[in-house]
């Protein structure tokens, strides 16, 4: 059993040779004994597992990476009880999700053996507490795709640093004066657009669009109904869900107009789940009210695509208003972000934000303390207007 998984694996180790290290590598407390990182298919999770096991300085045999649909008739814990009693260290579990009732698995082998685990699943997984109360024992970590400084340093070869918000707000001048003495913004800006979220970009150019369709495919026919409960008929629905958002300019959803178009008569509660599935899949982004608050069923503000490739990968056309509010929103994953009475979003409780061209006015928010008017089509601002990529510095 051990030995054709460390035949696979050795076959991963020499396929993943990249060196370069995404944000989360560095945040990650690899001391923990049970590490989960989750985040959307095609954002480099594989990559992040197997550099991390590169580096340890073990023998071959006391640390083994395996994938959830390898392992066949046995179990999770006889492979962890077996390669723990050959003297194993380190186990890697990738796509951990496909695996029925994991938890209860990972549980077991966290109580039982002496291993570091770290696994790898879906946005979309969530730990179950009723099968095995895992919340107290796993630290969890999510993987977004690549940010704009990070597609600057793949493509570039150079290093780039990272900025909080609260620099960008105060210092955006002199922070934007030194990147741009780096890099030529309006094509590398435009570039990431179309190109730039998901790091496969870089193994294959040409077909970039065409496995990024395929890749929401996947997420859609295979990784969310192995999570939620969806019955196979009703996934076209999802994908039809997906096309609407799509194809709208930023969507501020009519329910019933919604219902309407799916077919799906009166069954809100239905509706509200499938946004959820794909919210959690990474798929979309939901943005409410403030005073509606975060409840599965309550009525999301806006909804978007969950980055901007997506929109150039699964629309015909894309307005670029929408374009630039996706991108804005995909970079402040860690920020809470709602949608204002006015302006278009509120981060933190604290920042207001309206976001538009070059010659787009502080009409709106005048008069509105920490207002901010973030611009496309500028390398640099003055005073409350910040350029719009500036924001792709933020991890």
């Amino acid at each position: 059993m051990l030995n054709r998984l460390r035949v696979y694996q050795r076959e991963y180790l020499k396929k993943i040779t990249t060196s370069y290290k995404r944000y989360l590598f560095k945040e990650i407390n690899f001391k923990n004994r049970l590490i989960g990182v989750i985040g959307a298919r095609g954002v480099g999770k594989t990559t992040l597992l197997i550099q991390y096991l590169k580096e340890l300085d073990l023998d071959f045999n006391k640390k083994l990476y395996i994938t959830a649909d390898t392992v066949g008739i046995n179990s999770l814990l006889d492979i962890a009880y077996q390669f723990s009693k050959e003297g194993g260290e380190v186990l890697v579990i990738d796509e951990i999700h496909k695996y029925r009732d994991f938890e209860v698995e990972l549980k077991n082998i966290y109580d039982m053996l002496d291993l570091q685990v770290i696994f790898s699943g879906s946005s979309a997984l969530q730990i179950d507490n009723s099968k095995g109360d895992l919340s107290r024992r796993a630290r969890l970590y999510t993987l977004q795709g690549l940010s704009l400084r990070e597609f600057l340093e793949m493509k570039k070869d150079i290093l780039l640093p990272t900025y909080s918000l609260e620099e960008i707000l105060t210092n955006h001048t002199n922070i934007a004066n030194e990147l741009l003495m780096d890099f030529n913004l309006f094509t590398e800006w435009k570039t990431y657009l179309i190109y730039g979220y998901y790091p496969f970009y870089f193994e294959n150019q040409d077909d970039y669009l065409i496995r990024l369709n395929e890749t929401i495919n996947t997420v859609i026919e295979n990784d969310i109904p192995a999570i939620f409960p969806i019955e196979y008929a009703n996934i076209v629905n999802l994908k039809k869900l997906v096309k609407l958002i799509c194809e709208s300019n930023p969507y501020k959803p009519n329910m019933r107009n919604l219902l309407e178009k799916l077919d799906m008569k009166n069954d809100y509660s239905r509706l509200y789940r499938y946004l959820h599935y794909l919210n959690r899949g990474r798929v979309i982004n939901l943005v409410r009210a403030k005073t509606r608050g975060d409840n599965l069923f309550s009525k999301p503000e806006k909804i978007y695509l969950n980055n901007t490739n997506l929109h150039y990968a699964y629309c015909q056309n894309s307005e670029i208003g929408t374009i630039r509010e996706v991108f804005f929103l995909s970079m402040f994953f860690r920020q809470q972000v709602e949608v204002p009475n006015k302006g278009d979003f509120f981060v933190d409780d604290k920042y207001l934000f309206e976001i538009g061209g070059k010659n787009k006015s502080f009409k709106q928010i005048k008069d509105i303390s920490n207002s901010f008017v973030v611009s496309d089509d500028i390398e640099m601002g003055s005073g409350n207007r910040i350029p719009l990529w500036l924001f792709g510095f933020l991890y």
